[in-house]
């Protein structure tokens, strides 16, 4: 199919994860699309201009309109924080162009929703950004579940915890600004993503947050520093979920457990390329986890190494999204993660946090 031109908006954090994986995409998958980078989009011109030399795009901007109207930019990522998300994804479905927008999609369920609803009136591919799913053996979880190996499912525990602001005199930032920038708007939505994949959809919950450190070097705190919701999934399952960026040494807390009627499954990010497995079978004297090692046999594995045990990184995590991105461009239409799935993790997050304001259950189907 030959080429198609990227622009990224955002040079920072996840424009640089984006724009690797765009670099390096073709070469891993050997996709039927090669990606070029044409152009990339920052706040001032000088770190347009700096990001374009730093990362190999042909040019540079400081306007996301231009961006997003140029004829050689033919398809987009938004790696731009969440309150610009909807503006300019809106923009590009009117020009119908594929969109690929980092989480949580928008910063509000209004958000989301007019931004599933622009996708999808537009007819135009789009995806949103869930990396930790991704993994080699998360998908294989994914698929372990899928075909029964460990029967029904009856508890699900999830976590997203981090450090980064355990330090109580860590200075204050636009993180601790505002419910968007919050733990329930910053690290939640992945492991819900996460549970939602896994288990599926839930029924209702019970949920609540809180501000640990209420002041910081700089000013006050206006958001959460770590919540916990209890769930019911619509297949019958128990769940519980936490999420913190105040968990004393936590590095990359995104955890799962999962118990079912034949077995169970263990897997942290911080090992990611381990997948625990326990199968009730057998004699009870030899039952216990197994340690799975990731490699080629696993999903998404194989085109990044073919030894077993050798491991993927965070980096390939965004490889495999741009492959997903890619893979939905040339079939003509959306795979999973799209906007809808993402306008799903939010509607669990509203649902969190009406929970918390009104100390009660609530149900998913009423936001």
């Amino acid at each position: 199919m030959g080429e198609i031109g990227i622009g990224i908006l955002g040079g920072g954090y996840m424009g640089k994860a984006h724009a690797v994986a765009m670099s390096s995409v073709g070469a891993v998958f050997d996709t039927a699309l090669k990606p070029r980078l044409e152009m990339v989009c920052a706040t001032t011109p000088q770190s347009a201009e700096r990001y374009r030399a730093a990362y190999g795009f042909a040019r540079a901007t400081d306007d996301w309109r231009v961006l997003v109207k140029d004829p050689r930019v033919e398809a987009i990522v938004i790696a731009t924080p969440q309150e610009t998300h909807r503006e300019i994804a809106e923009a590009a479905f009117t020009l119908g162009k594929p969109v690929f927008c980092e989480k949580p999609l928008g910063a509000s369920l209004e958000d989301s929703a007019a931004m599933v609803a622009a996708a999808e009136a537009a007819g135009a591919v789009n995806m949103v950004g869930f990396n930790y799913i991704r993994t080699p053996a998360s998908q294989f979880a994914r698929q372990l579940i899928a075909a029964g190996e460990i029967g029904e499912v009856t508890w699900f525990r999830g976590e997203h915890t981090e450090d980064f602001l355990a330090d109580p005199q860590a200075p204050a930032t636009w993180r601790t600004t505002g419910m968007a920038n919050g733990t329930l708007g910053d690290l939640a939505p992945h492991m819900i993503n996460g549970a939602l994949a896994l288990i599926g959809p839930i029924a209702r919950l019970i949920g609540t947050h809180e501000t640990v450190h209420a002041t910081r070097p700089g000013g006050a705190v206006t958001n959460d520093d770590h919540a916990q919701i209890m769930c019911r999934f619509e297949g019958g399952a128990m769940g519980q979920m936490y999420f913190s960026r105040v968990a004393t040494g936590r590095k990359m807390g995104y955890a799962y457990e999962i118990s079912g009627t034949k077995g169970a499954i263990r897997f942290d990010q911080e090992d990611q390329n381990a997948l625990w497995l326990y199968r009730m079978e057998g004699p009870e004297a030899t039952r216990g986890f197994t340690k799975i090692l990731t490699g080629p046999a696993h999903p998404d594995y194989e085109p990044f190494c073919q030894g077993p045990g050798h491991g993927t990184g965070y980096q390939d995590q965004i490889i495999i999204e741009a492959k997903d991105f890619l893979t939905a461009i040339a079939a003509g239409k959306a795979l999973w993660p799209s906007f809808r799935d993402g306008h799903e993790v939010n509607r669990v997050i509203a649902a969190t946090l009406a929970s918390a304001k009104a100390e009660a259950w609530v149900t998913i189907d009423d936001y």
